[in-house]
């Protein structure tokens, strides 16, 4: 009788731990994206072609409509607004006066999620013929809006801009339940989007 084959005894002895040593590479993944969290924004000070809002707090789009007033982009475009809501809308919920900025907000209703946000913002970047933006979001959501902002626009310059709710505990995240659900969340959603990326990379060779 033929023995098994060194490789499959080993495979064998390595299976019952395979689930284990998946597990300590995925929380050590975590917890650098945790650590990967903007704490600042490191640069505040470059003017860009644009200025890019994603839908989600209330601070960002303030913050996007104060980086309009210092001039630090030419316009403001907020990607995912709600089908329905006009500039004027959107200015009056940010008390803010509509013939101050309203001929340089464009708002874009096609996105839903991040990719969408990217594929939404990619599209206006070239019919306007802008080739740098200052990305707008909650910092818990900055490493994965980068990572499909660039994966849509590789040749594009993007700055972070992020915003930092109260709500998102930075410090110690894993002792309040709302803030590690959250970057559980993202970070879960950062993998999946990295695989997509990655596959599709892969069909795009020849």
């Amino acid at each position: 009788m033929n023995e098994t084959p060194s490789w499959l005894r080993r495979l064998f002895t390595l299976w019952p731990w395979s689930p284990l040593v998946l597990f300590a590479a995925w929380l050590a993944g975590l917890v650098a994206f945790a650590a990967d969290i903007p704490r600042h924004v490191k640069d505040a000070t470059t003017h860009t072609d644009a200025i890019v809002v994603l839908t989600g707090g209330s601070e960002r789009l303030d913050t996007g409509l104060a980086l309009l007033r210092q001039g630090l982009g030419d316009k403001l475009f907020v990607s995912g607004v709600y089908h329905g809501i006009d500039v004027a809308e959107l200015l009056r919920l940010a008390r803010q006066k509509p013939d101050q900025m309203e001929c340089c907000i464009i708002l874009g209703h096609a996105a839903d999620n991040t990719l969408g946000n990217a594929a939404e913002t990619a599209q206006w970047m070239k019919q306007e013929g802008f080739h740098s933006l200052r990305l707008v979001t909650g910092n818990y959501h900055m490493r994965r809006s980068l990572s499909e902002f660039h994966h849509a626009m590789p040749d594009a310059t993007i700055i972070a801009h992020p915003v930092f709710p109260d709500s998102v505990k930075r410090d110690r995240w894993w002792l309040w339940p709302g803030t590690a659900h959250l970057i559980i969340s993202e970070y879960t959603k950062f993998l999946l989007g990295e695989v997509r990326q990655v596959a599709e990379a892969q069909e795009d060779m020849p």
